[in-house]
């Protein structure tokens, strides 16, 4: 099966530039590919010692964020991989990060090369970034390697006869610091116990965010003496679902709505003004220097990236995309932090926290815009059960922190120097 695998990479390898004809995301991932050697030869200094981070996309950036804050960059160098390209477009300036780049595909002679070149003395992997190749090549280079938010499922590739052989590339990991007890259950049961239940760290990055500074002046505006609902992630799918309760509330100004739908450039916008089917404002198209003057509408859309953490400070109610159709369900966290109840559609099985928060109160998953609308109605009708709400939601986010902590400790356990003081 290894020589299946490797064998299938490097087709892969050889068939990207050519699907990206089809696919603008291949493409992209294709062309910043080509790139990563060139990022590397540049920025790579041999005379320090660097640690290696890698995450597949946003969300698990987001994940590891609390952990990059505090590595020290100044006597370390840290490499920051990537990939797909959601995660790397939007994160590639990041200043956490001393050199940032696509990780490339996960062929023997990649892997090989891009250890030769980063020669890292600490790895770090987040939730479920398995690359035989690359831990194969760590593990050969005694690397200290740790998996940061880790998860393990029964129905991971890890069970079946045929991912078997992947078990040894586990064999790299120093430790598993796994999100839940049932991920260090399915661990224990494929023959490995240096793991421990840190928690997820995403719970450390969203107890940040209330902290800073959330004020948007035109969100402020646009939302004063009136309820919101904030959409974060909308998928087409999820806005099937709720359009017609924003579209019958549309005369009833103490209800404003903002949309941040997780595709933002110009032809996803327009296909989203277009199911709407009424006026509506674009966050580009509001004079941000007098904001007060510019609503017509209670619907916005923020057609821009960066600012839905942001908005949903204003919320009174946030719905989170992304479970109404298949392509997973976005960050639920970012949202509860702020203390609001959430929304979110039917396909959640893949995300414990969801399903936790439900059985707390805090959140409320729906079939259909019949549910959708019974359950907003009720949230924005009764103020003691919205707040109630809101306080579980909260109150989850605090009681679950602390995961970064116990990752840091165990880094500083390696080299006290690995820390920036």
């Amino acid at each position: 099966m290894k020589t299946l695998y490797d064998t299938l990479s490097t087709v892969v390898k050889a068939c990207l530039p050519v699907a990206g004809f089809f696919n603008k995301k291949v493409k992209l991932g294709a062309q910043g590919r080509e790139r990563t050697w060139d990022i590397l030869d540049q920025n790579i200094k041999s005379t320090i010692p660097k640690i290696w981070v890698h995450v597949a996309s946003l969300g698990e950036y987001e994940q590891v964020v609390p952990v990059l804050e505090q590595l020290n960059q100044q006597d370390y160098q840290v490499v920051l991989t990537f990939f797909s390209p959601s995660g790397y477009e939007n994160k590639k300036d990041t200043t956490l990060a001393d050199v940032v780049c696509y990780l490339p595909i996960d062929t023997f002679d990649n892997s090989r090369k891009f250890l030769d070149i980063v020669e890292p003395s600490i790895a770090i992997m987040v939730k479920y970034e398995f690359w035989p190749n690359y831990l194969n090549g760590l593990k050969k280079r005694d690397c200290r390697t740790i998996l940061v938010s880790g998860v393990f499922r029964e129905s991971m590739t890890f069970h079946k006869w045929y991912g078997r052989w992947m078990l040894k590339s586990l064999k790299a990991f120093d430790h598993f610091f796994l999100q839940n007890e049932s991920s260090l259950h399915n661990l224990k049961n494929l023959g490995f116990s240096n793991a421990s239940v840190s928690g997820d760290t995403r719970f450390d990055r969203a107890s940040q965010l209330i902290e800073r500074d959330n004020r948007v002046e035109l969100l402020e505006a646009f939302t004063v003496d009136s309820k919101c609902l904030v959409v974060g992630s909308s998928w087409p799918e999820d806005i099937a679902v709720i359009k017609n309760y924003i579209l019958q509330k549309k005369d009833q100004e103490n209800l404003k709505v903002i949309i941040a739908p997780h595709e933002v450039h110009e032809q996803k916008i327009n296909t989203l003004k277009k199911s709407l089917n009424r006026d509506v404002h674009l966050w580009s198209e509001i004079n941000q220097e007098s904001p007060n003057n510019s609503f017509t509408s209670n619907i916005l859309i923020i057609n821009t990236i960066g600012l839905l953490t942001k908005a949903y400070s204003y919320a009174d109610i946030a719905y989170v995309g992304g479970g109404m159709g298949t392509t997973g369900l976005h960050n639920i966290l970012e949202a509860a932090t702020f203390g609001i109840p959430v929304i979110i559609g039917k396909n959640y099985e893949k995300y414990p926290e969801a399903a936790k928060l439900e059985d707390l109160g805090g959140l409320f998953s729906v079939k259909n815009k019949d549910e959708f609308s019974e359950i907003t109605d009720k949230l924005l009708s009764d103020d003691r059960f919205r707040e109630k709400t809101g306080m579980i939601s909260g109150h989850w986010i605090n009681s679950n922190t602390g995961a970064t902590r116990q990752i840091i400790k165990y880094l500083k356990g390696i080299n006290e120097n690995i820390i920036s003081s």
